[in-house]
């Protein structure tokens, strides 16, 4: 069994999606370990590893009182979790989390886009411009990119309401009837520019968490995604190793 596999992993995965989804709110109580350990199936012991991992991973606090949601935890949902949570709830927001959509146009893309979408000279693309907040907190700024005959299926694409935003990608889905297949996120650290530092927030030249991430199926690519966080944020992933892959470098 891998690590991944283990059942306080699995217990540890269903309570930070709830954490991460806004089902658990900052500052709420978990149940007792007994009581929460009888609700996932588990025994206390393997409870009790799944709250450990999850408090080192910053999602929550112990104390003497109980078993707490960290007050604005230092974490923020990966490319993964926002993928996997709108095509799981038809958001990509946690509850409570707000989004702002400043631009939505079609435009010619830049040369490095026009190559992940395999366009010719001249083609356009969709361009969506949009930062989420919670509460006075400012939790990343992202630029989306969508070959531009998804508008046509997907007229939402060139809209700036933050009423049907949230759920683009399962609009897609459901419209063109292409399922994100694979995917890649690219992160690196660096320092703010003027844009950046003005919608999270932030002075110019403050480090941040950028990234990219791409979505594709057989077809090509469906989605491709810039986006940075502010540097207080941690971004955390899970994976798992097929057993039989090549160990060689």
């Amino acid at each position: 069994m891998t690590e991944t596999e283990h059942p306080y992993m699995r217990v540890a995965e269903r309570i930070r999606r709830r954490i991460l989804d806004g089902k658990l709110k900052e500052g709420e109580k978990l149940p007792a370990q007994r009581e929460l350990a009888k609700t996932e199936g588990v025994s206390v012991a393997t409870l009790g590893r799944a709250l450990d991992q999850l408090q080192v991973e910053g999602y929550i606090t112990t104390s003497r009182r109980g078993t707490f949601v960290a007050n604005a935890p230092e974490v923020a949902p990966s490319g993964y979790d926002r993928i996997t949570r709108v095509l799981r709830t038809g958001s990509v927001l946690a509850e409570g989390e707000t989004m702002i959509v400043t631009a939505a146009e079609l435009i010619k893309p830049p040369q490095y886009v026009t190559e992940l979408f395999d366009l010719a000279e001249g083609d356009q693309v969709v361009r969506r411009q949009w930062h989420t907040g919670k509460g006075q907190q400012r939790t990343g700024l992202y630029v989306t990119w969508y070959p531009a005959h998804f508008a046509a299926a997907v007229p939402e694409l060139l809209s700036t309401s933050a009423k049907s935003s949230p759920g683009l990608l399962l609009k897609i889905q459901q419209a063109t009837g292409r399922r994100p297949a694979a995917g890649r996120d690219d992160i690196h650290g660096r320092d703010a520019d003027a844009r950046e530092a003005g919608f999270l927030g932030l002075r110019i030249g403050s480090p941040i968490l950028a990234g990219a991430s791409r979505l594709w199926d057989n077809e090509g690519v469906i989605e491709y995604a810039e986006w940075c966080l502010p540097y207080r944020l941690t971004v955390g992933y899970e994976y798992s190793f097929d057993a039989t892959a090549d160990a060689s470098p």
